[in-house]
């Protein structure tokens, strides 16, 4: 069938046929009244045809899915497809007819954009766009001004910038100097996974750890005699276990 409203330049043809079944002249008509093509060229001026193909489903366990509507929109743009299944065929062609205007309202709003309309000005921006740089009269940036100093705090030996970190306990221990098999004796009895005490051979503070299963590892550390005579801003070395 052909349609064409007054005022437009071209008619638009619906064509209805059925897939492997018979589509009645009262569904024909139903589809006419359903797809509005006024409503159609207001989105999209440029739309020729429109094809609905109404297929049907045998299979008895698809009955509530047993009739399927598919509307293929032919422009001079780019094809829009939209489909849906229902329990009749009317059900379905409501179904397929709200997602291809959907899908043509998508399509209006983006051409809508990239034409430039709906953009906002230059003076707004700042309003509009989080973080975006303010400019002045004459163009240029204009620059915010500068933060208030980080509050820092002092726990302990370590000095806080801002909220953290946070040394929430700091403790110092007295330890009378022990060999190895002391320092495995009290990490088990302690029942921690590591423990640091000094090595009565090396006089040098050394950590005891459990590894895997029974295994078990130390790590000593010594003085470097080159950073000590650097002094305290001397790069240091890394620990590994």
């Amino acid at each position: 069938m052909e349609r064409g409203y007054p005022g437009t330049e071209f008619c638009v043809d619906i064509v209805v046929k059925g897939r492997k079944t018979e589509v009645p002249e009262r569904f024909r008509k139903h589809v006419a009244e359903k797809l509005k093509l006024e409503k159609i060229q207001k989105l999209d001026g440029k739309v020729i045809s429109l094809d609905v193909e109404v297929s049907k489903e045998p299979n008895p366990r698809q009955a509530d899915r047993s009739d399927r509507v598919e509307i293929t929109l032919h422009s001079r743009g780019p094809v829009i497809r939209a489909e849906a299944a229902a329990s009749d065929a009317y059900a379905a062609l409501d179904l397929a007819a709200d997602k291809l205007e959907a899908r043509l309202r998508k399509q209006h709003d983006k051409r809508y954009t990239r034409r430039g309309n709906g953009r906002i000005s230059a003076a707004e921006v700042a309003d509009v766009v989080p973080g975006a740089a303010t400019l002045n009269g004459s163009g240029d940036v204009v620059h915010d001004e500068e933060p208030d100093a980080v509050p820092t705090k002092k726990i302990g030996s370590l000095e806080i910038m801002g909220e953290g970190p946070c040394i929430v306990r700091e403790k110092t221990h007295v330890a009378a100097p022990m060999t190895l098999d002391q320092a495995l004796y009290e990490m088990e009895l302690v029942g921690h996974d590591f423990y640091l005490f000094v090595d009565s051979e090396t006089k040098e503070p050394s950590v005891v750890y459990r590894r895997h299963a029974y295994d078990y590892g130390v790590i000593h550390l010594s003085t470097d005699p080159m950073v000590t005579q650097g002094g305290t801003d001397a790069p240091g070395g890394a620990l590994g276990g």
